[in-house]
C-alpha cells in the first residue's frame, strides 16, 4: 500500500517544475497520466512511474479525450501561462463543472493574476522578483542564482504538491475540489520567510555576503583542499567552532572572538591557508571523529557512493548502473518508491489509457487514422 494509491492525476506535459510535481505524486502511489503532443521531442526527464498518452489538442476530438480523462481524475496539473487552457476549452470552469471534485493545480512562474502573470520567465527571474536573488552571492560580487532549484523546484514543484495535498485533504471533508494557484514567485518568497524574520534577531544585518549564513562568516563557508577539492564548514555554535579550531590545529585563545565580524576576512584567510595544506580525504579523516559540522563537498557520483547515503539508501541504482534519488520524506508504513518502470516514451500508453476510458478499438483506430492520437513502443527501460 502506498500513501496516494487510488489518486488519479492528469499532468499536461511541460518543463521541469510541473513534471517534478507529478513525479512526487507518482512516487507516492498516485496514478499519473502525462498528456503529450504527438511527435514532440521528449522534454520530461522526471517521468518515472508515469504513463504517457499522445494527443493533439488542435483537434476537438483530442480536447474531448482530455476532458474525458479529467472527468475521472482527482487532480490535473497544468504548466501553461494564464488563459491557455481556457482557449483549449480545458479551463477549470469547464473541467470542474463536469467533475466538481477535481483539484485543478496551475503551476506558473508569476501566478494567475498580476501585471507579470503573462510574462515569460525562468528561475532566476522569479528569484529576482521575490527579492531572494539580491541576498544570494559573495561579498562584492554579482548576485548568483543557485542553478534553478529554489524557484522552479522548491518554490514551484513542492508548493504545488503541498497545495494539491491540502486540497485533497479538504475535499475529504467538503466533497469539493478547488483551484491551486502555485506561482514560483510566491513559493520562493515564502521560502524566504526565515531570511526576512531573521533581520529582527540580527542574523541578517549586512549587505550580501557579509552575514553569518551567506559566506560572510569564515566558519560558514567552503575551503579548497590541496587536491583541488573542497570541505564545507558550518561551525556556528561555540562547541562546533571549538572543534573546528582543534581540527585545524588552531588555538582559540590566540584568535579574536568568533562573532567579531571585523576580523572575519582575516580569519577566513587563515582557515583557507590551513585547509590548502591537506587533501580532502585527509581533512575528512581528521574531522570524522569530531562534531565540528565539517564535511567534504561531494560530487553527485561521490554522494551516491557515500557510506551514509548507501546505508540509508538515499539513491536508487538502476539495472543500467545509473543512480537517482529515492522519494523523500520517508513514511514508516506507506513509503514512496522509485517505481517499477522508468521514463515512458511519448504516447507509450495511449491505447491502454483510452481503453480504460471505454474507447472502443474502432474509436481508437479512427483517432489514430486522423492523427488525433499516437501510440509509440518503449525503446528502453531504466
Amino acid at each position: 500500500m502506498m500513501a496516494l494509491r487510488g489518486v488519479r492525476v492528469v499532468e499536461m506535459a511541460g518543463l521541469a517544475p510541473a513534471p517534478f510535481a507529478g513525479m512526487i505524486l507518482a512516487d507516492f502511489g498516485a496514478s499519473v497520466v502525462r498528456v503529450d503532443k504527438p511527435d514532440q521531442p521528449p522534454l520530461d526527464t522526471l517521468a518515472r512511474n508515469k504513463r504517457s498518452i499522445a494527443v493533439s489538442l488542435k483537434s476537438p476530438s483530442g480536447v474531448e479525450i482530455v476532458r474525458r480523462l479529467c472527468s475521472q481524475a482527482d487532480v490535473i496539473i497544468e504548466p501553461y501561462r494564464p488563459g491557455v487552457m481556457e482557449k483549449l476549452g480545458l479551463g477549470p470552469n469547464v473541467l470542474m463543472e463536469s467533475n466538481p471534485r477535481l483539484v485543478y493545480a496551475r503551476l506558473t512562474g508569476f501566478g494567475q493574476t498580476g501585471p507579470l502573470s503573462h510574462r515569460a520567465g525562468h528561475d532566476i527571474n522569479y528569484l529576482a522578483t521575490a527579492g531572494l536573488l539580491s541576498m544570494l552571492g559573495r561579498k562584492g560580487e554579482n548576485p548568483m542564482a543557485p542553478i534553478n532549484l529554489l524557484a522552479d523546484f522548491a518554490g514551484g514543484s513542492f508548493s504545488c504538491v503541498i497545495g494539491v495535498l491540502m486540497a485533497l485533504f479538504e475535499r475529504s471533508k467538503s466533497g469539493k475540489g478547488q483551484i491551486v494557484d502555485a506561482a514560483m514567485v510566491d513559493g520562493a518568497a515564502y521560502l524566504g520567510s526565515f531570511l526576512l524574520a531573521s533581520r529582527k534577531i540580527g542574523l541578517w544585518t549586512g549587505e550580501r555576503g557579509e552575514n553569518m549564513l551567506d559566506t560572510g562568516a569564515p566558519f560558514y563557508d567552503t575551503y579548497k583542499t590541496s587536491d583541488g577539492k573542497y570541505m564545507s564548514v558550518g561551525a556556528i555554535e561555540p562547541q562546533f567552532y571549538t572543534a573546528l579550531l582543534e581540527g585545524l590545529g588552531m588555538s582559540e585563545a590566540d584568535l579574536p572572538n568568533q562573532m567579531d565580524n571585523s576580523a572575519w576576512d582575516d580569519l577566513r584567510g587563515k582557515f583557507a591557508a590551513i585547509f590548502a595544506t591537506k587533501s580532502q580525504k585527509e581533512w575528512t579523516q581528521i574531522f570524522s571523529k569530531a562534531d565540528a559540522c565539517v564535511e567534504p563537498v561531494l560530487s553527485m557520483e561521490e554522494a551516491s557512493d557515500h557510506s551514509h547515503n548507501t546505508q540509508r539508501q538515499v539513491f536508487h541504482k538502476h539495472s543500467s548502473g545509473e543512480f537517482e534519488p529515492m522519494p523523500a520524506p520517508r513514511l514508516s508504513r506507506t513509503p514512496g518508491k522509485p517505481g517499477s518502470f522508468g521514463q515512458p516514451e511519448i504516447g507509450e500508453h495511449t491505447v491502454e489509457v483510452l481503453k480504460e476510458l471505454s474507447f472502443s478499438q474502432q474509436d481508437i483506430q479512427e483517432l489514430m487514422d486522423n492523427n488525433t492520437i499516437a501510440q509509440s513502443e518503449p525503446t528502453s527501460k531504466l
